[in-house]
C-alpha cells in the first residue's frame, strides 16, 4: 500500500518531523509518496530519511515539486 503527504509550501525542518511521524503510522514494508518543493526540502529531507534508516526508491521533479518515494524499514534485518 501506498500512502501520500504533501509538504509543499512546508518549511524544514518542519517537513522532515511531518513525513517522519507519518512514517511512524504504516507498516514495515509500505511505500510513503511525499512531495515536496525544491531548495533545502530536497535537499535535507531524503538524506534525513535516509540516515533513519529508510529506503528512497524514487526522487523525480515534478511540475510543481519533487516526488519522493520512500519504503518504511525495520529495525530488525532492514524490513
Amino acid at each position: 500500500m501506498k500512502h501520500l503527504l504533501d509538504l509543499r509550501g512546508v518549511i524544514c525542518p518542519m517537513n522532515f518531523v511531518k513525513a517522519k511521524l507519518k512514517l511512524e503510522e504504516i507498516q514495515y514494508g509500505e511505500e510513503l509518496e511525499i512531495w515536496l518543493d525544491d531548495g533545502e526540502a530536497i535537499k535535507n529531507v531524503p538524506r534525513s530519511l535516509r540516515d533513519e534508516g529508510h529506503e528512497i526508491l524514487k526522487v523525480e521533479r515534478g511540475v510543481s515539486g519533487f516526488k519522493l518515494i520512500i519504503k518504511k524499514r525495520g529495525e530488525i534485518n532492514g524490513y
